[in-house]
């Protein structure tokens, strides 16, 4: 995935495909996994790689309940994504780009414009869009005819949880001898990276409380 945004422009460009495609010269990737299985996390990787910002959309933001709000910050949020070379990443995007419906009422032709508005401005964007889901089944399936690549996330297996024991304990903090990554990670079987970042950071705020904490140090 990495390859093919690294080399959009050029294929675009210097190849040509670009004269060849009115929309679709962007790339739309969809991350599906459980929560905290890292989805949001290699967004933020890739935009490192890339050297490229990331603007994480916020929905409650975004979202309004005057008509036609909704989509003039659509609008401005894909104006500014190009004019700032942002990789664009709409959390939880299955609460915006979910399946249209029958319409019923009002309601469900306002909200069904809105993710036909959606659909046409990531047609037209030439940049990059990341969406991430917990919830694959709820997005609309012309938001799946328009990705490059639906990338899986799972939990970590026990291997993997225990170097995520390793790679959070690793740190300046005063740590007891007897905790052992590789008994954590057999012990917390259901445990996501997510899960280990804050059962971690609980407990060192847990311990910096504790009178006593210094024993370790």
């Amino acid at each position: 995935m990495l390859t093919a945004c690294r080399n959009r422009i050029f294929v675009m460009t210097k190849w040509g495909f670009g004269k060849r495609l009115v929309t679709g010269k962007g790339i739309t990737v969809l991350f599906k996994g459980d929560p905290g299985t890292g989805k949001t996390l290699c967004a933020e990787i890739m935009a490192s790689e890339l050297g490229m910002k990331l603007y994480q959309v916020s929905i409650p933001r975004l979202v309004s309940k005057y008509v036609g709000e909704t989509e003039k910050n659509i609008s401005k949020i894909f104006a500014s994504a190009r004019a700032n070379h942002c990789m664009l990443l709409f959390d939880e995007a299955d609460s915006l780009f979910a399946k249209r419906t029958e319409v019923k009422s009002s309601v469900d032709r306002y909200a069904n414009l809105e993710v036909n508005y959606l659909l046409q401005r990531i047609e037209a964007f030439s940049g990059i869009t990341l969406l991430t889901t917990n919830l694959d089944s709820s997005i609309d399936p012309a938001v799946r005819r328009r990705l490059a690549a639906h990338v899986k996330f799972y939990a970590p297996d026990e291997g993997e949880r225990a170097e995520l024991w390793r790679r959070m304990l690793a740190v300046d903090a005063p740590r007891a001898a007897d905790i052992n990554a590789d008994d954590l990670a057999q012990q917390f079987a259901d445990m996501t990276g997510g899960n280990i970042k804050n059962a971690v950071i609980g407990a060192a705020f847990l311990a910096a409380a504790e009178d006593e904490w210094t024993k370790f140090a």
